[in-house]
């Protein structure tokens, strides 16, 4: 089952090299061609583009329309694994995060082949998890659970009683290539906020969108410490309602923060 990476990447010199090192660590072992890592420089005017070429079998693609959603279709559309892992620049992959996705895929398929042709069933088509930040204070990461635990709630009350809309977290979830086709790709009319419940409630048309807490990425907090967790908690929070009830997000604009990553 091929793997397919996308990475999008806007002015992120700095926080690029752990992000690729660490999935280029839980990849480096699996069989040849069962892997790639695509880094859509998203209209940079950095070293991102140079930073992505120092790694052997990445791949980049420029995309001169600055957007997420707008990188994130272009890394897509340069894809060709049967899975596409949807990564952030100021991310790093936990421990076994290759292996948990490819096993989790995997018994999905063996399934499909036990109960192929039964109309009940729904192929699994995008997995996701939570992010750890790993730059911010213990109390600070049990504020973030928190949310977590009322997203999901929030989220299990959408998908399994009014049956609207699923959850995916932006910058940690793996795609099914045929469930991502079927939807026509990534909504280019979103910027940035709720691009995420977008992807997540038109998959869940098409088929299972498996949020699970075993399934962490650790990433930055840059953007949480310089707007605040309590602002960023509410504007997810309105966006995530809006975008799945609404089918658009009530926040049209962000800040792009960028900094040194910190150790």
């Amino acid at each position: 089952m091929r793997l397919s990476f996308v990475v999008p990447a806007y002015n992120e010199e700095a926080y690029l090299p752990a992000c690729l090192e660490s999935i280029l660590d839980q990849t480096r072992d699996l069989p040849a061609g069962s892997c790639e890592i695509i880094v859509v420089n998203n209209a940079s005017s950095d070293r991102t583009r140079e930073v992505a070429l120092r790694y052997p079998g990445v791949t980049v693609v420029d995309e001169p329309r600055k957007g997420l959603t707008f990188a994130r279709q272009a890394g897509f559309a340069a894809s060709t694994g049967a899975l596409v892992a949807h990564v952030d620049a100021d991310s790093r992959l936990t421990p076994q995060w290759v292996a948990n996705v490819l096993s989790v895929f995997e018994a999905d398929e063996a399934k499909a082949n036990l109960t192929r042709g039964s109309r009940a069933r729904r192929p699994l088509a995008a997995l996701s998890g939570p992010l750890v930040y790993y730059d911010l204070t213990p109390r600070q990461r049990v504020l973030i659970h928190l949310f977590y635990l009322t997203a999901w709630a929030t989220y299990a009350l959408n998908r399994y009683v009014l049956r609207v809309g699923s959850m995916v977290q932006g910058g940690n979830f793996v795609t099914s290539r045929e469930a991502l086709e079927s939807i026509g790709g990534f909504n280019t009319d979103i910027s940035f906020y709720g691009e995420d419940t977008d992807i997540a409630r038109r998959l869940n048309a098409v088929g299972e969108v498996r949020f699970t807490f075993a399934l962490k990425m650790s990433s930055s907090a840059r953007r949480l410490k310089s707007e605040g967790i309590l602002t960023m908690a509410a504007r997810y929070s309105i966006n995530y309602l809006w975008t799945t009830f609404l089918h658009h997000p009530y926040t049209d604009t962000y800040i792009d923060i960028r900094e040194q990553p910190e150790a």
